[in-house]
């Protein structure tokens, strides 16, 4: 093993996820200098921390070893990824206007003023029915790295404390993946909604999504899409 080339791939895999090399030791509890002699090939962690790094990045062993990826796991760039948001956004609105023109169609934005999500939607409606479109989900709360083997993002209604699933997106696959990967995956479409505008106002719409680790612990969030000040969210077992 060329401990020069393990320093190299360590230090791209921090960059790559936007961490200083402080950041990298506080996640660790080791000191900033360690992380600058693990880069630069003159030490390495403990088999024990090199397995968490494996399992934090989601890189094989090997590949830390080798010092390169063995398959793509490069990440895009955010900056990317809002940007194919917002040009997903702008088709996803001219669509929807040509769709809706001649049937006296509104739209509005849907949003929820969440600590721990930025959700944004459109609403196309008029006062018969509506139609919901959900592109983009971002998770802004504390930092999570886990591997999840499964995600589900369910859209619900709910009338007198009656639930009524109306939309839907899961992951399951061999692959691990990530919160914040899953979330830039997941597009919820419900057409011909038999909801009124003004219906939105009572808060009978919410999200949620639900994220199994491979322990079998399951975190779900609950992310009301109204005018709420915060998310629940809980860890069940």
């Amino acid at each position: 093993m060329n401990q020069e080339k393990f320093g190299a791939f360590i230090k791209k895999i921090r960059k790559e996820n936007h961490l200083t090399q402080k950041d990298l030791a506080h996640k660790y509890n080791v000191t900033y200098q360690a992380v600058s002699k693990w880069e630069t090939g003159k030490n390495m962690p403990d088999i024990a921390l090199i397995k968490q790094i494996s399992e934090d990045f989601n890189v094989s062993m090997e590949e830390l070893f080798d010092g390169e990826y063995k398959k793509d796991n490069t990440k895009k760039p955010y900056f990317i990824v809002i940007v194919i948001g917002i040009i997903v956004f702008a088709i996803l609105m001219f669509t929807l206007f040509q769709l809706f023109k001649n049937d006296d169609f509104d739209f509005k934005v849907l949003s929820s003023n969440c600590d721990n999500f930025d959700i944004s939607g459109t609403i196309a409606y008029n006062d018969q029915k509506s139609s919901i479109y959900i592109t983009n989900i971002r998770y802004c709360g504390e930092e999570d790295n886990t591997n999840y083997k499964t995600i589900e993002c369910i859209l619900y209604e709910t009338d007198q404390n009656i639930e009524r699933k109306i939309s839907s997106y899961r992951y399951e696959s061999e692959e691990s993946i990530r919160l914040e990967e899953f979330l830039q995956m997941v597009t919820l479409t419900v057409d011909n909604y038999n909801q009124i505008c003004s219906d939105y106002s009572s808060n009978h719409l919410y999200l949620s999504i639900n994220a199994t680790d491979y322990d079998d612990r399951t975190t779900t969030y609950k992310i009301p899409l109204s005018l709420a000040s915060s998310c629940v969210y809980e860890i069940s077992s």
